[in-house]
């Protein structure tokens, strides 16, 4: 039986990945679409003995592009003709989502409208006539909620049902002043191309964006600009006509639609979200609520990591006992020995007893603000000081992706426009700190202050840590913008989804499974051939000096500048591969020089770190230099790869590492210099 094709569009955040995940389980794969760095998903399942393959577009709030993704989305949906087009929209905000719904009508005439998250409209007292909905745009259409496994198969029987209903493809009515000039055009547009939908390119005539035009010639194979007659009409008759006209009557005809088709059960039903958001998104409220949830994270990771770090480390305690006790069992050579106990093994340890620990807490809790709906209001806060900076809102984003992975926070830069401000916003996303760089500077925090001090007083000083970096990127990003980046900002919009509560089953799943255990795999991965050519570049002697001395001792006096010291400095370029590693470099170079011979966590982390001559001013140029160095190679591959560009790769690398050392050598003077520390 032959395939029928399915395209899925919709906003973004409606849930349309979701139904794509749950119609295709398994039978789905991923690529880029030809020509862009833009992710497509496709996917297929069998119903009823029918084979479909699906499509699930980029999200887009119009057909109207300004960007890649909305570009990819448009040109499938004009030029691609797929049987059947499934519109998901957002039943909370139907009105929002229908914009798009009426632009797609308008060139497919095989539509189905799927209303998801109905589970939320009901909890607002919102309720929706599908009846009335389906009458007015004269579509079949499908209330459901994609979590519920019953409505997903019962989804599946609807597209069979109406798979072949055509609709009507034209609701819209424009004004007087639009369908007199549609009228007057479109009957030289259906002679010249009657393969056409005449009214749709009469309007895309009309609306004059040349750069639609050209791409609409390409595919359709075709050349308007060179037809006298309708070239002739379009430019001797007075026609005032722009996008803004044609949006607002999309506007007011969806507005029209959910009058009579969306009812209010509760007077107050945005009402809670609305108090909610003067606090967290307040002139006055905003950035002290940010400040104290954050500060509040960091104050449970480190409060919360120094037991199950002790217990860790008195677990391969004993572990490393027995490791020895197998290998003399097995007559391993001595030397083989040290290399797999005092090499990879202590290192291991070291990578998880004092990773471990603090990942497990605070991803989790990272991962319930996201789920609740938080992580946009965030964005929403820093919207205003990016554009004073020169640079789109949408970096704010951006900016809370790279506290999950710098890397993926990178290709999340696809959903900012300007290319000039995509390149603000990968070049200073390395001064947020990834998962990767949390644990170590938490560690460090733990030993030098929360030793002294309360943990509260720690998590403040971590979020001021934090504050630091986003205050850095403002200024790099403003620098950046007025001298090889220069550009006004571009506007944008931003929508804030409702506050939702949270599924403790997918928190648990994405902050374990997606963060901390990737995390620390990556991070063992790296640590052990690291752990062993630590141990090789040790005790490889040159004149009685290990080669690891020559390298430590070489870069120590500019390291020493920085606050730091040669090992240091030296751990931070061996860590290239990953910033998990960097603190068991570290304690590799210490321990092979006979301070520590035994693995374990925090305790025995700051034995080593303080015999080795660490102070608070170490410490702090630490955590400054882990918060603004250059880029792990993953990152560095990846902003390779989204920027095309070796020059701006380099760039990317040497902004951060630049800033790192300078902010260092200051702060080294001043503490120095004036504060004795």
């Amino acid at each position: 039986m032959k395939e029928k094709t399915i395209a899925l569009a919709g906003n973004p955040n409606v849930g349309k990945s979701t139904i794509f995940n749950a119609l295709t389980g398994m039978k789905q794969h991923t690529g880029n679409w030809p020509g862009k760095t833009v992710v497509n998903a496709e996917g297929s399942f069998i119903f009823s003995g029918q084979p479909y393959k699906v499509t699930d577009l980029p999200g887009t709030y119009s057909l109207m592009a300004h960007s890649p993704e909305e570009e990819v989305a448009r040109d499938y949906l004009c030029f691609e003709t797929p049987d059947l087009v499934i519109i998901v929209c957002d039943s909370t905000c139907l009105k929002r989502n229908l914009n798009l719904v009426l632009q797609i009508k308008e060139i497919c005439d095989n539509i189905i409208l799927c209303v998801n998250l109905m589970d939320e409209a009901r909890k607002k007292g919102i309720s929706i006539d599908t009846d009335v909905l389906s009458d007015m745009l004269g579509c079949p259409v499908f209330a459901m909620s994609a979590n519920s496994k019953k409505d997903i198969e019962n989804f599946k029987h609807f597209i069979y049902d109406n798979f072949n209903r055509k609709t009507c493809r034209s609701y819209i009515e424009y004004s007087e002043e639009i369908e007199s000039a549609v009228n007057n055009t479109e009957p030289a547009v259906k002679k010249a191309y009657p393969s056409v939908n005449s009214r749709w390119l009469t309007l895309r005539l009309l609306e004059n964006n040349r750069e639609f035009l050209n791409t609409i010639e390409k595919n359709l194979n075709i050349t308007i600009s060179s037809n006298p007659e309708i070239t002739d009409l379009l430019n001797h008759n007075d026609f005032n006509i722009n996008s803004e006209k044609l949006v607002s009557a999309v506007l007011n005809c969806a507005e029209n639609i959910c009058g009579k088709a969306v009812s209010y059960n509760k007077k107050d039903r945005n009402r809670k979200d609305a108090a909610i958001d003067r606090i967290l998104t307040g002139r006055l409220t905003g950035y002290p609520v940010m400040l104290v949830f954050l500060a509040f994270i960091f104050w449970l990771t480190i409060s919360g990591a120094n037991y199950p770090s002790m217990l860790l480390s008195q677990l391969f305690s004993g572990m490393e006992t027995g490791l020895d006790y197998v290998l003399a069992a097995v007559k391993c050579p001595g030397y083989i020995s040290e290399l797999l106990t005092d090499g990879v093994f202590k290192t291991l340890s070291w990578v998880v007893a004092v990773m471990l620990p603090p990942m497990a807490i605070f991803f989790p809790l990272f991962t319930l603000l996201e789920d609740l709906g938080y992580l946009p209001r965030i964005a929403y806060n820093l919207d205003t000081p990016f554009e004073k900076c020169n640079a789109c809102g949408k970096q704010g984003l951006t900016m809370c992706m790279g506290f999950g992975c710098n890397a993926a926070a990178v290709t999340g830069c696809r959903i900012i426009d300007s290319k000039r401000e995509q390149l603000l916003a990968v070049i200073t996303n390395s001064f947020v700190p990834c998962n990767g760089r949390f644990p170590a500077m938490i560690a460090i925090i733990s030993i030098f202050f929360a030793a002294s001090a309360s943990s509260v007083i720690s998590a403040l000083i971590l979020t001021a840590v934090i504050v630091t970096g986003v205050i850095v990127t403002f200024a790099v990003t403003r620098l950046l913008s007025v001298t090889v980046l220069k550009g006004v900002p571009s506007s944008f919009t931003l929508e804030l989804p409702p506050y939702r509560k949270p599924q403790i089953k997918n928190v648990i799943v994405r902050s374990v499974l997606d963060r901390t255990i990737f995390v620390l795999r990556r991070a063992i991965i790296a640590a052990a051939p690291a752990g062993a050519v630590i141990y090789l570049v040790s005790n490889i002697y040159i004149h009685n000096i290990s080669l690891l001395c020559y390298i430590t001792d070489f870069v120590d006096p500019f390291a020493q500048l920085m606050g730091l010291d040669g090992v240091i400095l030296t751990a931070f370029i061996l860590g290239l591969p990953a910033n998990e590693i960097v603190i068991p470099i570290i304690i590799m170079t210490y321990t092979n020089q006979g301070i520590l011979s035994d693995a374990s966590g925090i305790a025995q982390l700051s034995q080593v770190l303080t015999a080795n001559g660490w102070d608070f001013t170490t410490a702090i140029c630490f955590i400054l230099f882990s918060l603004m160095h250059w880029p792990c190679a993953t990152t560095i591959m990846t902003i390779k790869k989204e920027t095309g560009s070796l020059k701006w790769t380099a760039v990317s690398v040497a902004v951060p590492a630049i800033t790192g050392i300078v902010i260092c050598m200051l702060f080294n003077f001043a503490a120095r210099a004036f504060i004795g520390i």
